[in-house]
């Protein structure tokens, strides 16, 4: 069947690229506020005055670079802390001495933060600590001595960009560890599925031919030991772990994003639960249905006849071919329910938890299994020499509710 890529992308640094993107800007617009409502005091207004220039046209061109990890690259970051160092040391040329001497901001004033956040946010604490360390060097020496003020501002950057880099190396951790859990997941539902498809067809043919050749005898009985044996080796591998599809998991500019296969459904809408239970009805089989369509997504309609298919085979071989089985659909407002019942001899007690551990998945993989994944539940009861009644519900909402699920994370 063919397959497409189920792409669920997580990043919980996007967010802070585009809060940095507004932040430069913002701060652009504050240090250019300063300047206007104190630009008669300053030594060399026009020196000032060019270097807004460039900082407002080096801001509103280099959004693009700060829109993601991937375009905020180490010659850009180079580029912009020059930007921010050169403000920061041509302000005692451009500005009063005494307006130095009182405090005054630099000319880039808070936007220097942006191109250190920039460095905290690309490459983590350490990045974070070099540039804060030349920040600190160029704002002590525009300020010729360490004072108090100087030091607290260079320190509040230092802390503060520091602490971002490392809030953003754990983030991309946890990102990591998310996407090889769910990458996890996805194999083992994969390998789930592989186990019921097996457990349906090849394993119930070996099983055949196993008792076949037993009864035949002569050459027949060698290959019923053999297939005895491929059954033994096949349901171990199954109950043990299957190769995943071609899946992937990786930290990319925008997030961890895991990959899983995942089959195509057909377009179209719902179909009738009916029609795919139809053939299994027959002289010892009786199908009691509603007298009006019982529509389910297809793949959930697929999934809870084959669970249906996979009861009536448990009943053929535990109950003996004699045995009646009855199913009943019930169209409720938010479910399907489906129930398998036969007049067998019912199934010890113990017997279904000592069949899993066995690696016979009948009814764990092939009707819990099926249901779980839609959403739904598979409910056995049983009672020795009474027959054997399993349950299967479905809700009616459940795919179109993972569909949406599924934008949404793309989004």
């Amino acid at each position: 069947m063919a397959q497409r890529d189920r792409v669920m992308r997580m990043s919980v640094e996007q967010p802070l690229w585009r809060a940095l993107a507004g932040y430069r800007v913002l701060a652009m617009i504050y240090a250019i506020g300063l300047f206007a409502a104190a630009h008669d005091g300053f030594a060399r207004p026009w020196l000032a005055i060019a270097y807004f220039a460039v900082l407002g046209v080096w801001t509103l061109a280099t959004l693009p670079q700060v829109a993601s990890a991937a375009a905020c690259t180490k010659p850009f970051l180079a580029a912009d802390l020059s930007v921010a160092l050169t403000g920061i040391l041509i302000t005692p040329l451009a500005d009063a001495v005494q307006r130095v001497h009182d405090g005054g901001p630099t000319l880039p004033s808070i936007w220097t933060a942006g191109s250190v956040l920039a460095f905290a946010i690309k490459g983590g604490w350490r990045w974070a600590a070099l540039a804060s360390t030349l920040v600190a060097v160029a704002n002590l020496i525009e300020r010729g001595t360490p004072a108090r003020d100087t030091v607290h501002n260079v320190v509040l950057v230092w802390v503060a960009s520091i602490a971002i880099g490392y809030v953003v190396e754990v983030a991309r951790a946890s990102e990591r560890t998310l996407a090889r859990a769910l990458e996890i997941e996805a194999a083992t539902r994969e390998r789930e599925r592989l186990a019921r498809d097996i457990h349906d067809s090849v394993l119930q043919v070996l099983a055949m031919v196993q008792r076949r050749g037993a009864v035949i005898g002569g050459e027949a009985a060698e290959l019923g030991r053999m297939a005895g044996e491929q059954e033994v080796a096949l349901r171990t591998l199954v109950s043990g772990g299957l190769a995943p599809v071609s899946r992937a998991s990786e930290d990319a500019a925008r997030g961890a994003v895991v990959r899983g296969a995942a089959e195509d459904e057909p377009d179209g809408g719902p179909v009738d639960l009916r029609s795919l239970l139809a053939p299994h009805a027959g002289s010892r089989v009786s199908l009691a249905e509603p007298g009006a369509p019982v529509p389910l997504a297809p793949q959930a309609a697929r999934e809870v006849a084959a669970a249906v298919g996979a009861a009536l085979d448990n009943v053929r071989r535990h109950a003996g071919e004699q045995a009646r089985a009855w199913i009943l659909v019930e169209d409720e407002p938010d479910e399907v329910i489906v129930t398998v019942r036969d007049d067998g001899p019912g199934i010890p007690e113990g017997r279904l938890a000592q069949a899993e551990g066995e690696g016979r998945l009948g009814v764990a993989q092939s009707i819990r299994g099926r249901l779980r994944d839609l959403g739904g539940s598979a409910d056995v009861i049983s009672v020795p020499g009474q027959g054997t009644e399993v349950e299967l519900r479905v809700p009616k909402h459940h795919r179109q509710t993972n569909d949406q699920r599924g934008k949404a994370e793309q989004r």
